[in-house]
């Protein structure tokens, strides 16, 4: 579970105070209606649908994650950060793919699990395969499991998963992509 102190120290300008997190009465469940987004590209459709089937069903969670990918990448997972186009072994400073992977350990991480796993790291299905993995991930995925709380607590979490160093429009996102999901 995050340490809601480290991340206050880190990101003291974040206006939302830390959320006690209580134990949710029941779990969210995925039943047989999904979030849909009919309005949305290819790759946000496919992390919509990743998401869910990590058990994540709540309407603001997955807005939230899909806000900060938006804020991170746009949903282009072959991006260099500055915007340049390339394959992941062509970027070569900053953060690359999805969620912007930038210190070593993160940027290398998707190479080696490419590699391992006979994927191709500029690709999204690999990256959102390979980010299930990391422990940042593993740290915010189950508050994202917490069914009924508002995009400010889940934004809160998504700068431990994230640590960006502009919160940006994620925000701004998150609710965008609020008024285009579905329940189908």
């Amino acid at each position: 579970m995050i340490n809601p102190f480290l991340i206050v120290s880190l990101f003291s300008d974040f206006s939302v105070p830390p959320p006690v997190i209580d134990p949710p009465e029941v779990l969210n469940s995925i039943d047989n209606k999904t979030w849909q987004c009919p309005s949305c590209n290819t790759n946000e459709k496919k992390t919509l649908n990743f998401l869910q089937t990590r058990g994540i069903t709540d309407e603001y969670a997955l807005a939230t994650v899909l806000g900060n990918i938006k804020q991170e990448s746009n949903f282009i997972s072959n991006i260099c950060e500055g915007g340049h186009r390339v394959s992941y072994h062509r970027c070569y400073s900053g953060g690359y793919g999805l969620i912007q992977w930038t210190s070593p350990g993160r940027y290398y991480g998707l190479g080696r699990y490419a590699k391992n796993t006979g994927g191709n790291p500029s690709s999204i299905r690999t990256q959102l395969d390979y980010m299930i993995t990391e422990r940042e991930w593993k740290d915010y995925e189950p508050v994202l499991k917490y069914s009924g709380k508002s995009i400010d607590y889940y934004m809160y979490y998504a700068y431990g998963w994230l640590g960006w160093g502009i919160h940006g429009n994620r925000t701004y996102y998150a609710y965008n992509y609020l008024d285009k999901l579905t329940r189908i």
